[in-house]
């Protein structure tokens, strides 16, 4: 590839950026295959064959290859997420935020779809934080709720909403990652059909859409807490502009996030406030193109801003002691209806969980764990998948690699059974969802809409 081949003016407009390096950057897209990296999931440890650490992500790896994912049943499992390296930077900057400082917090991801930077965020939180991953497009959020899901953990809510939704709950949240809508220049080599759509008056177009974003949301950050903001561009206008605007606007301070030399990022200042920001650019970084930066609202609050509650559903006792059997540290919870199913949230998140329902249309919540039929539950795919889930009282029965992939095609597996009722179904011990044994075969209920259709490779 050589610089015809990219948009015209494109790396002319980089040409002064800081850092930049032209034949470096050149090179990079050269390449066909770009890096593939994953990153593990914390809470379902699973030995996978990995090749290097993502420098700046404990749980990140590089691949030596890349796997059919479709067809490794850990993938389904949630033992991993396949992510880019670069944005797994997020990890980084959160963990420099809450150093030292353990008080629980409310994190917002505003525009989460698909999930990764949601899983990355839920990773490196505590059970007792809580995580309300938005997606602004209704036909995306199946996939983040889905994600999540496979994440297994219950200290999470998905919303559907626009950024100005949020404007009744002032000061709500302590942490807001918004990662914009952007022209996309950092995803040219992984995604070369991007060049197509950017151009200077996209560029422009996507800095006034981030600007009204982040107008909206801006109200909805506690005193003292942080705004993560990042791109998939190297557009100035989209970056340090941005930074620029927020610092003048709105009198935010700028965080500057220690980073080593040797991981090859670029750190920048904005021309007029001097904020900082961290640039990724492919041939200087393992990873695709990046731009990040942390910044601070200025004010100290001493007191979390207050939510009248409307009062907690009355359920019937001896139906929460049923449901409460299917978890693990089942008084750590809280447990609520949604039309006939049950689903269970930690406890300290439920006055949370009441504000949010009341001023949001919510899609997720906690873990679903099902619908009670007499005494019986029978269980929703959530709780198959969920950490929280007590697996002393279920069955189990463990699948070799054909019986897992027979499984996820939703097809009849073959097995010998000596039991009879609900088990999961796992593979190296990681459940990957529900079956029914019966005396004279297994109904398979694996849900329909995550089945796999593709044919398997040779």
């Amino acid at each position: 590839m050589n610089e015809q081949h990219f948009p015209a003016h494109f790396l002319s407009s980089l040409s002064a950026e800081p850092g930049f390096e032209s034949e470096n950057f050149i090179n990079a897209h050269q390449n066909p295959n770009p890096l593939t990296s994953i990153r593990l999931n914390p809470f379902k440890g699973s030995a996978i064959k990995t090749d290097g650490q993502v420098p700046w992500c404990a749980d990140g790896f590089y691949l030596d290859s890349r796997p059919s994912f479709t067809f490794d049943p850990l993938f389904p499992a949630g033992c991993y997420y396949v992510q880019e390296a670069s944005s797994m930077f997020i990890d980084h900057i959160l963990k420099t935020i809450r150093l030292n400082n353990d008080d629980p917090i409310k994190v917002l991801d505003l525009c989460a779809a698909p999930g990764g930077k949601s899983t990355l965020i839920n990773s490196a939180i505590g059970g007792n934080d809580l995580l309300v991953a938005n997606e602004i497009i209704k036909t995306r959020v199946p996939v983040l709720c889905d994600n999540l899901n496979r994440w297994g953990t219950p200290n999470i809510i998905v919303s559907n909403n626009d950024p100005k939704d949020f404007g009744r709950l002032t000061g709500f949240f302590d942490i807001i990652l918004v990662d914009t809508p952007c022209s996309g220049s950092g995803m040219f080599r992984k995604d070369p059909a991007a060049m197509n759509e950017w151009s200077e008056a996209n560029v422009n177009l996507c800095h006034q859409r981030q600007e009204r974003i982040l107008a909206d949301i801006y109200p909805v950050l506690n005193e003292g807490g942080y705004l993560i903001y990042s791109t998939c561009s190297y557009s100035h206008q989209e970056n340090e502009d941005i930074l620029d605007w927020l610092c003048s606007e709105f009198d935010m301070e700028s965080l500057r996030i220690p980073i080593n030399k040797e991981w090859g990022i670029v750190e920048t200042q904005s021309n007029q406030q001097k904020a900082w920001g961290y640039r990724f650019y492919p041939g200087q970084v393992k990873g695709e193109g990046l731009f990040a930066s942390v910044l601070r609202k200025r004010g100290q609050s001493d007191q979390p801003p207050s939510f009248k509650s409307k009062g907690h559903q009355k359920l019937a006792l001896k139906e929460i002691e049923l449901v409460k059997e299917y978890l693990n540290e089942p008084n750590d919870f809280y447990y609520f209806k949604v039309n006939d199913d049950w689903l269970a949230i930690n406890k300290e998140h439920k006055e949370s969980l009441d504000t949010l329902q009341r001023h949001l249309y919510i899609k997720k919540s906690g873990v679903r764990l099902g619908k009670l039929m007499g005494n019986d539950l029978i269980p929703d795919h959530e709780l198959a998948l969920s950490i929280a889930i007590n697996k002393d009282i279920v069955l189990q029965t463990e699948l070799d690699h054909n019986q897992a992939i027979q499984y996820l095609r939703r097809e009849n597996i073959d097995l010998n059974i000596n039991n009879k009722g609900w088990s999961l179904m796992n593979f190296e011990g990681h459940p990957l969802g529900w079956a029914k044994l019966l005396p004279n075969r297994i109904n398979n209920y694996y849900p329909k809409e995550l089945r796999i259709l593709s044919s398997q490779p040779l």
